[in-house]
């Protein structure tokens, strides 16, 4: 496969690139910092600059063309709620739009599991970032894109385990990075898991199982 992923500097992002690359498949890695090059480039991706806030939907499209599908894992990360807007929210309507465009019909989207940070007080910008978060999953449910919205819970940085619990509606729980890179490999490879909510956390069942786990109980989405 050919794989754009937006996001590619990232904690999940750099890990699928990894897996993506180590099976072989074509990744390019859109970021919109020059340092983060380095980053993509490590994780096996081929750099690329691009910029969700900047950039026309028609310089998107073009950055898109010719790949098999993208993977949207960007976000704000806490610089601000008009960032949050721009990247989480407007950024990945843009983002969709282009995919769209370009021709691009596979869109995986990184969202949130509602229950994250619900375990403590939370702030103003959490509010609005939980918001934008579920407006743009709502969005992208509303395109004919063949989309996939994976909703983890709280990420962790400790090792993965290859094993994940998955589902429509599941119990609120953590997850490994790692873990959540081993479900999007396994998904983008498994076409037929498609315009589904996938929330996910850490537990026993293998990636590829668990892909195939929540195919066989929601079967091929009619267009």
């Amino acid at each position: 496969m050919k794989v754009f992923q937006i996001g590619a500097a990232g904690g999940v992002g750099r890990r699928l690139a990894q897996l993506l690359t180590d099976r072989g498949d074509q990744v390019t890695g859109m970021h919109r910092n020059p340092e983060q090059g380095a980053v993509v480039a490590a994780s096996g991706a081929t750099p690329l600059i691009g910029d969700l806030i900047h950039d026309s939907v028609q310089e998107l499209a073009t950055k898109f063309s010719g790949h098999d599908a993208i993977v949207f894992s960007a976000g704000a990360h806490g610089t601000g709620a008009d960032m949050t807007t721009a990247i989480d929210g407007t950024g990945l309507e843009k983002a969709a739009a282009a995919a769209a465009s370009a021709g691009v019909s596979r869109f995986v989207l990184v969202s949130v599991f509602p229950d994250a940070g619900r375990d403590r007080e939370t702030s103003a910008g959490f509010e609005h970032y939980m918001r934008v978060k579920k407006s743009a999953d709502v969005y992208l449910t509303h395109t004919d894109l063949d989309w996939l919205i994976v909703r983890p819970g709280t990420l962790l940085d400790d090792p993965g385990t290859g094993t994940v619990t998955a589902g429509v509606a599941i119990e609120y729980g953590t997850v490994c990075r790692d873990d959540v890179a081993a479900f999007i490999d396994a998904a983008l490879h498994e076409p037929a898991l498609s315009r589904v909510i996938v929330e996910l956390t850490g537990g026993s069942t293998p990636a590829a199982e668990a892909v195939a786990d929540v195919l066989a109980a929601t079967g091929p989405r009619p267009r």
